[in-house]
């Protein structure tokens, strides 16, 4: 019947109407459509960022369960150990990098102010060698003093203390929901199997068995592409961190745990991350000694270099092979469009997206030039 259906001379043009009847809505209606997005993803963003834990940490667990819990006959019991050594792991680390991150932020940012007037004294230098006029350049206040830049500070907080509040306020909430995700991503995991069943027997009972073989493979591949990159890029950014550290204590450099833990983070962001984090850590350094900074930056473009060439080949092959110019369309793209996350799932955003139209939208395409 379906097939008889789509023999008809008008079965196509029907289904270009609707197309286009649907496309007009979403334009017309835009705002509304995407408000009540917003709308959804506010009332489940617990859930869903649990979820996101749960997937981060599940390979974590899978490793565990297969490495250390391998003599646990009982399944039950070895994905048990296994999901709460995980995210025992999970919780250590987040504890060991606030122990070292918080001394040392708070360091920088007392050498900084204690540096202030040398900062300033250097900057008027530069700018009587250059001939530039501060006046001209609207820094005449700050070259004055050191004290003038703390009243100006001072006075800003005064004008917006209630923003300042209110900032507070949104960040102790969202301590609170991370929490909350935390404790929901420990429950999903534990109920993965149950979950992938259930929504297993959904689809086939709403596709049929057929149907629901084609979207499996499709999950299945998209699953291994966003699974291999999250981990090989968090086990990427782990080494250039600690490649950083070890550079950084071999010259002797302060702040080791504070500007590798941004390298480390920023190395996460495609395309500008590098970049980001060579800008974070040589300002942090030349802080206290301009040649560290040199040294740094120096440093940061060879392990680029030979990360970039080297160990990214090498942790993901070719299964995440996609040019460079997607991969800067789905850096911008995801980025204005979601944020953050667009930004760090553009690379299998776009991996995703080229697999599905190399090995089932163009195939289709040549069949129907054919038929």
């Amino acid at each position: 019947m379906n097939r008889r259906l789509r023999e008809k001379p008008w079965y196509n043009n029907a289904i270009a109407l609707c197309i286009a009847v649907v496309l007009y809505v979403l334009l017309t209606h835009w705002g509304g459509f995407w408000e009540s997005v917003r709308t959804f993803f506010r009332y489940f963003s617990p859930v869903i960022l649990g979820a996101i834990i749960a997937y981060v940490v599940n390979p974590l667990s899978g490793l565990y369960g297969r490495t250390l819990f391998r003599w646990i006959k009982k399944e039950k019991a070895r994905v048990l150990l296994s999901n709460l050594l995980a995210f025992l792991t999970v919780i250590l680390f987040l504890v060991f990098l606030l122990l070292m991150l918080i001394p040392q932020l708070i360091e920088s940012v007392a050498t900084f102010a204690g540096n202030l007037d040398g900062y300033v004294a250097s900057l008027q230098t530069m700018l009587d060698s250059l001939g530039v006029s501060a006046k001209e350049l609207g820094l005449d206040r700050f070259i004055s003093s050191s004290e003038a830049l703390i009243e100006t500070v001072t006075e800003f907080v005064k004008q917006n203390l209630s923003k300042i509040l209110s900032t507070s306020v949104g960040v102790g909430k969202g301590a609170v929901q991370f929490l909350i995700s935390f404790l929901l991503s420990i429950y999903l995991l534990a109920d993965k199997n149950r979950l992938k069943k259930g929504g297993q027997r959904f689809l086939t009972a709403s596709l049929g068995g057929a149907k629901y073989e084609k979207v499996a493979k499709v999950l299945r591949r998209s699953h291994s592409i966003l699974n291999r990159y999250i981990v090989f890029n968090l086990l990427d950014s782990l080494i250039v961190g600690g490649a950083n550290a070890i550079f950084m204590v071999i010259v002797g450099m302060p702040y080791v745990g504070l500007v590798s833990f941004v390298v480390a983070i920023a190395n996460l962001i495609p395309t500008f991350g590098p970049v980001i984090g060579a800008l974070i850590g040589g300002f942090v350094l030349l802080m206290v000694n301009p040649w560290h900074a040199l040294a740094f930056l120096i440093f940061t473009v060879v392990l680029q270099g030979i990360d970039g060439y080297l160990l990214k080949p090498k942790l993901f092959g070719d299964s995440l092979g996609v040019s460079g110019l997607w991969i800067l369309v789905g850096v911008i793209v995801g980025g204005r469009a979601f944020g953050v996350v667009g930004i760090l799932l553009a690379i299998p955003g776009v991996a995703i997206l080229d697999f599905l139209y190399r090995e089932y939208f163009l195939p289709w395409l040549e069949t129907r030039d054919k038929e």
